[in-house]
């Protein structure tokens, strides 16, 4: 009987490597995004330009979406102590699952107020709102090709990516407004182009509500077919059937296994074990395995009391 558990320990080192570079990059978007938004939100105040404003609060949360990141980051990378018995891994998820829902509701704002402008639309400066808009581009351009370099396997890295590519998009459909309202004076184009935003950041945060409920659910890895490696341990040499069988992720690129492996009688379970956690890393990328290895036809030896005896003293 025997219970075995691997996890690599290289494999924690080329996360941390992976991290620090992620970091930097972090870094450096943030700086962008933070030194222009003020700018922004200075001109769309006074060009009354709600496409601009709708621009300026999601690079508030895109700023929040990469901070977080990077404290997430930090926290993920604290080795596993006490009752964390998995680290703080788990914090880069709920890292993204908060980018998701700022994002959501933040679409769901501008939409109000979007389809207000558009039935009693105000006076937009074309002008200034296609100048910030155009200067956004290439900002939003840089921030989006540092992040693009990054490691968006990590759910974390990818909800502060996609933040910065839906304001990317934002800033596209402002400038067309802005450059319709400056050449037929169409005020209505800046709700319109408002809507367009709200759209985009709703779709990106249903991508990543969806993937990140998937890891607090504990659902296998997306695209990890979990019968297929249900057969391959049965299929084992020496593995007589599998029970309990479970396949989760803890966070971004780190799937764990569970599972109760039943031998033959003259197998030796030890070596079995080893067997099947080399097939696991090799075969499925599964490095974290606890599989409980235990010998067919082990049932338990039942000891008979002699009758105890009666004194008739």
């Amino acid at each position: 009987m025997g219970h075995g558990h691997e996890h690599h320990g290289g494999h924690g080192h080329d996360h941390a490597i992976a991290a620090d570079a992620d970091r930097r990059k972090l870094a450096i978007a943030l700086a962008l995004i933070l030194g222009f938004m003020a700018v922004e939100v200075a001109v769309g105040i006074a060009a009354s330009s709600l496409a601009l404003l709708s621009d300026a609060a999601h690079m508030l949360t895109d700023a929040a979406a990469i901070a977080l990141a990077l404290v997430a980051i930090g926290l993920a990378q604290r080795p596993a102590r006490g009752a964390f018995t998995f680290g703080l891994r788990r914090s880069e998820i709920l890292s993204a699952q908060f980018n998701g829902a700022t994002l959501l509701v933040l679409g769901l704002l501008i939409v109000v107020e979007g389809i207000r402008r558009l039935v009693n639309p105000p006076d937009v400066e074309g002008g200034a709102v296609l100048a910030v808009a155009l200067l956004g581009i290439v900002v939003n351009l840089a921030a989006t090709w540092v992040l693009a370099r990054a490691n968006r396997s990590s759910l974390n890295v990818e909800g502060a990516y996609r933040h910065l590519v839906t304001d990317l998009a934002a800033f596209i459909a402002t400038a067309i407004a802005g450059a319709v309202v400056l050449a037929t004076g169409f005020g209505e184009a800046d709700g319109i182009a408002a809507l367009l935003v709200a759209a985009i950041m709703i779709y990106a945060s249903y991508g990543l509500l969806r993937e990140s409920g998937r890891i607090f659910l504990e659902a296998a890895p997306r695209g990890m077919d979990v019968e297929q490696i249900g057969h391959a341990l049965a299929a084992s040499e020496g593995v007589v059937e599998v029970h309990d069988l479970h396949v989760w992720e803890v966070s971004s690129g780190f799937p764990a296994l569970a599972a109760h492996v039943v031998v033959g009688r003259d197998c030796d379970c030890h070596h079995a074990r080893v067997e099947l956690q080399t097939m696991l890393r090799d075969r499925f990328a599964i490095d974290h395995t606890t599989l409980q290895m235990d010998h067919q036809g082990g049932d338990l030896v039942q000891l008979e009391l002699p009758p105890r005896s009666t004194s008739t003293g």
